[in-house]
């Protein structure tokens, strides 16, 4: 029976309980739009389905526990109404009426139906802009109307054809862009009220609009003194130290920076003046004052008292043409030391010790240096020892201790440093910063000894705004020394067997070698990257290795003649280093689509390849890429997969050299805030490969050592990528799973099929494979 079905209702909550809400004629906006939009609801439904609402059953059971009933409030429907009105008038329908229909279909049992008459919508044919001030360069104005998301053909000088639905939305953000554009080209009072928006009717059709912004952009302004404190890490403020800059290369006519500080800052003025982007003097421009404020906080060792466009930090006096600046900043303790003890248990017990020291201002210019001192040793027993080495060797053990020691400097600068010191002056450039890390390692063990693990990296990070982000490894160097013994290789045998792929990796792992790489990463982003709900996420890397050690064998140890290796480096070793050059690219591009309040569709694309060139014909195994795992094609462990259509057990070079990934995510929130944790459900398809590349050879005793020419040629075959055949070889699986998504981690649990498995066929395999990983897959 019909309740209501006007807008006029005069009491609040009843005793009604909200089980279905329905939106009518909205031919032009979602259900799940409008449903952000009110406030009447009914109780949350699991998994989607309709009146499924197993919380509120609970509570209707236990009378304690469960959801409490959603009951209809008149008022609150009211207001839903004025809301959905409101909505549609901010896109362009400016005559929508919406009206309810309350309906009792069963015994204190409603539902809510919101009937919307959309009417016609209005249109924008016009805009124009009135009261824009003018500028010493005459490009400025008309460059930064023609860049206006809105404006198309220019009409005259100010009025631009637009022929586009009115939205609230895009007016407001036009008349933003303007109070920016206004206030970085010294109009520092703008604000929202400087920029009214008139709207005429068209005399031929009233649904057609012309838009006028009426700008009233007030006088213009420079920077005026500039005011900089730095206090110490203690309470107390007395500044002992101060100096006043007035010159040419730092500021402009008779305007000043007056700089002060205390003595335990141990900071120099150099660096203070070294973040500010603008100069006093200088027409005021506000992205370069807020973008000096972001890099005094990125230094990492101050933080910003206050700061403000005035000598003390107040509001802004704009009836004088210049505008102060006042940075109040604080240092944090410059010294800090962490120390680490524990005990240890393996083959035998021991303890271990780790001491870090930081400094947060190495040379008074926000340089942070950070030492690592990391060791332990473990006595095993003779009997122990001689348990551990059975089966493989004859030799005689005693106990003895077994030792590691691993010395680690990290040395940061807030800027970049040659070869690229002339960028840091670019404002694209600011935010950077540049790292050196060296590390030294040894470890006595059992049946191997790590002689020497020395590492070098050199590395440049920009973050150039909250979208794109660049990394630059120009020297990411590794030397490695080992001495395994023939009793370590025959125990790895025993555990692993022969031809594993666990016996391979940790026998390249500590084969003596030399790698060197030159890469370069640029990030793009636009998403929460916990929450991965909205926006992308995409990341481009390319990498050349191995020109170091190649250079240094071709030039240093004997030039003009190519030994396809380094002569020991460590005094004492007998062990020469082995080095390979390769190139490598991959693109990875991730985007993330709501389809509805509570569910997200993503799509992930990653296309690799690396190969080797020169006299090189493989490229370390670290190197490699991999398919399989709880990140990638669920349904096979990682290492697992391919290369190409070859059997695990038949793989003799593990890894390849290309790899083609897709992946695809439903994830629906079916519970809000149950034990702290949104649960969501995943349905989830994955597919891809990796294949060897065009210049992989097996090696005659590959595999057995049983293997016939015709094998391997078989298996290359198989594990070759080839354009007329790739698309034969894609892996592919598809599944179910569970997210559990706190505020800052994300525990997923997942369950796949595979669906096209390379040795059986699609749909042949009936078996359901588990993954468990922290963190969305992609």
């Amino acid at each position: 029976m019909a309740l209501s079905q006007n807008t006029t209702v005069s009491s609040d909550t009843t005793d009604n309980v909200v089980r279905i809400i329905r939106f009518v004629g909205n031919d032009n906006v979602k259900d799940n739009t409008l449903e952000t939009l009110i406030r009447t609801q009914t109780n949350r439904e699991f998994l989607g389905i309709p009146r499924f609402t197993p919380w509120y059953f609970i509570w209707q059971l236990t009378n304690k526990f469960g959801e409490e009933p959603a009951y209809l409030n008149r008022a609150t429907v009211t207001n839903d109404i004025e809301r959905i009105k409101q909505y549609y008038k901010t896109i362009g329908y400016l005559e929508a009426e919406v009206d309810t229909n309350i309906v009792e279909f069963k015994k204190n049992r409603v539902e809510v139906s919101f009937l919307i008459d959309e009417k016609k919508a209005f249109n924008i044919q016009t805009i124009a802009y009135s009261g824009i001030p003018q500028f010493k360069d005459s490009t400025l104005v008309p460059q930064f109307l023609d860049d206006s998301p809105l404006t198309k053909s220019s009409i005259n000088d100010s009025t631009f054809t637009v022929y586009k639905r009115y939205s609230e939305n895009d007016l407001t953000t036009e008349r933003n862009r303007l109070i920016t554009f206004l206030k970085n080209n010294g109009y520092a009072a703008v604000q929202k009220d400087s920029i009214n928006v008139l709207m005429r009717h068209d005399s031929t059709n009233r649904h057609q609009l012309d838009a006028l912004f009426n700008i009233n952009s007030g006088k213009k302004y420079t920077f005026g003194d500039l005011y900089i404190s730095l206090a110490g890490p203690d309470d107390t403020t007395h500044y002992q130290q101060r100096d006043t800059l007035q010159n040419s290369e730092r500021t402009k006519g008779d305007v000043k920076i007056f700089l002060q500080k205390e003595k335990s800052a141990q900071t120099k003025f150099s660096l203070l003046t070294g973040q500010v982007l603008f100069k006093p003097g200088d027409t005021f421009n506000n992205e370069l004052y807020i973008r000096s404020v972001n890099e005094f906080q990125n230094l990492g060792m101050l933080t910003i008292r206050q700061f403000g466009l005035s000598e003390d930090g107040g509001l802004p006096n704009y009836s004088n043409d210049r505008i102060p600046v006042m940075f109040s900043l604080q240092t944090i303790p410059k010294h800090s030391i962490n120390l680490n003890l524990f005990g240890m248990k393996r083959y035998g017990f021991g303890s271990g010790a780790g001491v870090t020291y930081t400094n947060n201002n190495l040379f008074g210019k926000a340089e942070n240096l950070q030492i690592s001192l990391n060791g332990s040793f473990e006595y095993v027993s003779s009997e122990t020892v001689r348990d551990i080495a059975s089966g493989s060797g004859n030799g005689t053990y005693d106990g003895r201790f077994f030792q590691s020691f691993e010395s680690r400097i990290n040395y940061t600068l807030p800027r970049l440093t040659f070869p690229f010191r002339a960028f840091d002056e670019n404002i694209f450039f600011s935010n950077g910063r540049t790292r050196y890390g060296l590390s030294f390692s040894r470890s006595d063990q059992l049946l191997f000894d790590i002689n020497s693990d020395i590492r070098f990296n050199l590395r440049y990070e920009v973050q150039h705004n909250d979208r794109f982000s660049s990394f630059l490894d120009l020297i990411e160097l590794d030397l490695l020394d080992t001495d395994p013994s023939p009793q370590f290789r025959e125990a790895l045998r025993n555990d692993f067997g022969e031809d594993s792929f666990e016996y391979k990796r940790i026998l390249e792992d500590f084969r003596p070698q030399v790698s060197s790489i030159l890469r370069y990463t640029f990030r793009s982003k636009r998403t929460d990257l916990i929450k991965r709900d909205h926006g992308y996420f995409s990341e481009y890397s390319i990498a050349v290795g191995g020109n170091i050690p190649f250079l240094t064998d071709k030039l240093i140890v004997t030039p003009n003649t190519l030994e396809g290796h380094l002569p020991p480096i460590i005094p004492g070793s007998q062990n020469n280093l082995a080095y390979s050059r390769f190139i490598k690219g991959t693109a990875d591009y991730r985007r993330y689509i709501p389809i509805s309040n509570n569910a997200v569709f993503g799509y992930r694309g990653f296309v690799g390849i690396a190969l080797p060139y020169g006299k090189s014909t493989s490229i370390p195994l670290n190197q490699r890429f991999y398919a399989g795992g709880n990140n990638d094609i669920r349904g096979w462990d990682i290492y697992s997969l391919g290369p190409g259509a070859i059997p695990l057990d038949d793989v003799t070079i593990n890894g390849g050299e290309i790899k083609l990934l897709a992946q695809t995510e439903v994830r629906q929130r079916f519970i809000r805030d149950f034990f702290s944790a949104d649960w969501i459900a995943g349905w989830f398809t994955d597919a891809g490969n990796i294949w060897y590349g065009p210049r992989t050879e097996f090696p005659s005793n590959s595999g057995n050592g049983q293997t016939t020419a015709s094998q391997r040629e078989r298996l290359l075959k198989l594990g070759k990528f080839k354009f007329n055949n790739f698309h034969k070889q894609i892996a592919v699986s598809s599944g179910l799973g569970l997210r559990l998504d706190w505020e800052y981690v994300v525990a997923r649990f997942d369950f796949a099929f595979r669906i096209h498995d390379l040795q059986k066929g699609w749909f042949n395999d009936k078996k359901l494979y588990f993954s468990f990983g922290i963190g969305h897959s992609f």
